[in-house]
């Protein structure tokens, strides 16, 4: 009772999925210390570097300035050996050339040789403790910049949010311990499970339609960005992932 006629036909599925930040890491301390200074909180903004958390970096400090103090003792060492050197070898050419002279003994020459070998040994030594102390003090030094916890990625004007916070000031914190959790909002991943049935519909690059309950009014665009190469054995499902923009971060 009705004429024929063309029209496109819409074939859409609707699937419940969870969405995610694109990118999401905590950020934890290196070394088992007090907590001095916690510099953000929830929902703060943080670009690459900023400060987040200050330790307390009192033992730090100190092992720093006595790794330097060591330094010190050090090259004060090779200074004094370089002038044993210096008259070990001015007496070596001394001996020599009376010896050329036959001014001095055959045992004389030995002495004044083994006494050069020996300033210069010194000397090595000493050098090679300097180089061993500068090695402590920038180990101390990195040891103190642990104390200093900052974020970083690799595009340092990119904005992101603190999403947790773990600790309060004043909690000792222990090695790796989670201090806050940083989110990458700008882009958020919907990811959605898909039966077997399905799984062959579902293409790289498909357009698709966002709705939340927190915004039942508001739908937002998506593309399906990846999907697994396989299902799941015991619900025969495969996970999806669809990008979404999310400039305001709704």
């Amino acid at each position: 009772i009705q004429p024929v006629r063309h029209e496109s036909i819409r074939d859409a599925q609707t699937f419940t999925g969870t969405v995610y930040p694109r990118t999401q890491f905590v950020v934890a301390p290196k070394v088992s210390e007090r907590l001095e200074k916690l510099l953000v909180n929830i929902g703060s903004e943080v670009r690459s570097g900023d400060l987040i958390a200050q330790l307390d970096d009192q033992e730090y400090r100190q092992q720093v300035e006595q790794a330097r103090a060591e330094l010190d003792v050090a090259r004060a060492n090779v200074a004094d050996t370089q002038s044993a050197l210096e008259i070990a070898t001015r007496e070596l050419d001394r001996v020599k050339a009376l010896r050329a002279q036959q001014v001095a003994s055959e045992s004389e020459l030995d002495r004044a040789e083994a006494s050069s070998r020996t300033a210069a040994a010194r000397h090595e030594v000493a050098l090679a403790q300097v180089k061993q102390r500068e090695a402590a003090l920038k180990a101390s030094e990195v040891r103190l910049s642990y104390t200093q916890i900052s974020a970083s990625w690799n595009n340092r004007n990119e904005v992101r949010v603190v999403g947790e916070r773990f600790v309060d000031e004043g909690a000792m914190l222990g090695a790796n311990q989670p201090i806050v959790s940083v989110l990458d909002l700008d882009i958020v991943i919907a990811s959605i499970y898909v039966i077997e049935r399905d799984y062959p519909n579902i293409r790289i690059g498909q357009t698709a339609t966002i709705t939340t309950d927190a915004f039942p009014q508001r739908t937002f665009k998506g593309t399906i960005l990846r999907k697994a190469p396989l299902l799941r054995e015991a619900s025969r499902q495969a996970l999806v992932e669809i990008e979404v923009p999310n400039t305001d971060r709704l």
